[in-house]
């Protein structure tokens, strides 16, 4: 099996060498990654100029690359550059992100937003992401990864894409696995203003999640804010459906 790995955090970030090594024990992996941060870049490609490739050294990749290339680019890209060569990826794998996407913050995410260019290229898809931007315990989102990997090849649609989050704790502090779906990411936000010092208006965008209460745990946000890992099934289709009926009765001509 051929296994794509990419991500939003860059080629060089812990949590793409993490998840390759682990998945590497199964089967080939091959990279395509920026060639830094691209973190909260959403399904963005580049269309107004070029996107520069590199071979680099990967440890337990069979073949990598680093682009200047969005994370959906290096998907995209990275499977044309390999299908020249003769090598058909199954499936896709993206992260381990440093950072959680949960909820709504998946609209936002480049992991994710791998992840789902995967099944526009037509393959199942994995995203994985610890939730800490300052992730340093990696062990129980490989484990899933992997788990994920054994027991979905060849059934996990083409269209749907697992996202996978983990709290940022040792495996044996995580109270356990939850099967969620989407909820609310919401935030105490906030633009702080930045000088710049030549009379320009600039700001930075900040803010700490709100905490809910009295929601059930079988949402993402509420199994992670609990302590528990959380896998959801997410896809790209944003049609909703229940609505086509009733536009119709409005007989915009």
């Amino acid at each position: 099996m051929n296994i794509l790995v990419s991500n939003d955090d860059g080629i060089n970030a812990q949590g793409i060498k993490e998840l390759v090594k682990a998945l590497s024990a199964e089967a080939s992996v091959y990279v395509c990654a920026p060639d830094g941060q691209r973190s909260a870049s959403g399904h963005g490609i580049t269309v107004s100029k070029h996107i520069s490739v590199r071979e680099v050294c990967f440890e337990n990749a069979e073949y990598a690359l680093s682009t200047s290339g969005t994370p959906a680019d290096c998907v995209k890209l990275g499977m044309k550059i390999l299908a020249d060569k003769g090598i058909k990826i199954d499936m896709v794998f993206s992260g381990i992100n440093h950072g959680g996407n949960l909820g709504t913050d998946t609209l936002y995410s480049g992991t994710v937003s791998a992840a789902l260019e995967g099944n526009i290229c037509g393959v199942p898809a994995v995203a994985v992401s610890v939730n800490s931007h300052n992730a340093e315990h990696f062990e129980y989102a490989c484990y899933l990864a992997v788990e994920v990997l054994k027991k979905t090849e060849g059934t996990l649609s083409p269209d749907i894409v697992l996202n996978i989050n983990t709290p940022n704790l040792p495996e044996d502090e995580i109270k356990g696995l939850k099967y969620t779906t989407l909820g609310k990411r919401e935030y105490k936000e906030f633009f702080a203003p930045v000088d710049l010092g030549d009379g320009t208006a600039a700001y930075k965008y900040n803010g700490e999640p709100v905490v809910y209460e009295g929601l059930p745990d079988t949402i993402d946000v509420i199994a992670m804010q609990e302590g528990y890992a959380s896998i959801t099934p997410i896809h790209r289709d944003l049609t909703a459906y229940e609505m086509v009926d009733e536009i119709k009765k409005w007989r915009i001509e």
